[in-house]
This record gives C-alpha cells, sequence and structure tokens, in this order.
C-alpha cells in the first residue's frame, strides 16, 4: 500500500532516506527496546514497537508483546501514522471504518487501541514508535508528552545512526 498522498518520486525520496539509515533488518539493540520497554509501561499496553515502513511492509526495529519481526505495509496502522505530524490515535479500531475489516483488527494481535508517533525526518516519515492495546481506551495527556520525547529518543539515536554511516564512509573512501 502506497498511501494515496505520497506520490512515486516522494515515496521515492522517503525509501532513500529510510535506507540512508541503514537500520533495516539489523539485530535488536538495548538502546532502542528500552525506549520500547518505556512506552508499553507509560501507556499500560501490552504492545508497543519501533516500527519502520519499507516499500512492502512494517519491519519492527524493537517490540513488546508481539512475536512477529514484520507485517504487510497494506496491514500497516504505522504507515498512515507516520504521514502525520502529530501523533495518530484510534481508539477503537473496531469501530473505526479505515480500520474495521483489517486481518490484525479481525485477527492476532487484535488491536482495538492504536497510538503512533511519528518518527519524521526531512518532513518525511520514516515510521513511529507506537502503544498498542486490545482494548479500546484513551492516552492521559501526561502519557502523550512522554510517547513524544520516547519519539524524539528513537529519532535521535537513529540520526546519530546515520552520522556514523556517513562519517565511516567517508573515512573508508580517503583510505581506499
Amino acid at each position: 500500500m502506497t498511501n494515496a498522498t505520497l506520490t512515486p518520486s516522494r515515496e521515492e525520496n522517503r525509501l532513500q532516506l529510510l535506507h540512508s539509515y541503514g537500520i533495516l533488518d539489523t539485530e535488536p539493540e538495548d538502546e532502542f527496546d528500552e525506549i520500547t520497554r518505556a512506552a508499553s509501561l507509560v501507556c499500560g499496553t501490552p504492545i508497543a514497537t519501533i516500527t519502520l515502513i519499507d516499500e512492502s511492509r512494517q519491519w519492527f526495529k524493537s517490540r513488546v508483546g508481539l512475536d512477529s519481526t514484520e507485517s504487510p505495509r497494506e496491514f500497516s496502522f504505522c504507515a498512515h501514522a507516520m504521514e502525520h505530524a502529530e501523533p495518530f490515535i484510534v481508539p477503537n479500531a473496531e469501530k473505526d471504518p479505515r480500520f474495521s475489516q483489517n486481518p490484525l483488527v479481525t485477527g492476532d494481535p487484535n488491536i482495538r487501541f492504536y497510538c503512533g508517533m511519528p518518527l519524521r525526518s526531512e518532513g518525511q516519515g520514516l515510521g513511529t514508535l507506537c502503544v498498542i492495546d486490545r482494548t479500546p481506551r484513551t492516552l492521559t495527556s501526561e502519557q502523550m508528552q512522554i510517547l513524544k520525547v520516547l519519539s524524539g529518543a528513537v529519532l535521535s539515536r537513529l540520526q546519530l545512526r546515520r552520522a556514523l554511516r556517513l562519517i565511516e564512509g567517508l573515512r573508508n573512501t580517503r583510505a581506499g
């Protein structure tokens, strides 16, 4: 699913940016797992993920409460969320016409509540830090503020990783 708001050239730019981080399909890392655990604990949700959206899937860099490491982009709540500047909240997915027939709602993991904090860089959505519950609900303003801070920490770590990759690439170019 390519979001209708993304033109093919804009989606190509977004994907180039995402791939420049060198994060997709990497092993779990404590620095990301700690943020995901904190999001789950703060919000009292059984599921939390750091999700990155590529061409065809949503891939979980970090996850709490899910066994799978990815799922098809076409079913992704996060693909919607990453296009917004503000948090994307679905209080009851079962009653939301955009998601009520989604396999992630009608089957495992039985999503009812979703809140995704967009991870955006250079005006492009990379993915989200999200929390998910199996019952409809809302979050307090304090929980929302903490999620915003945590999503900023995820983005900072991603940007640091990207900068270090660029520096390493320059070193290799000069050395070679």
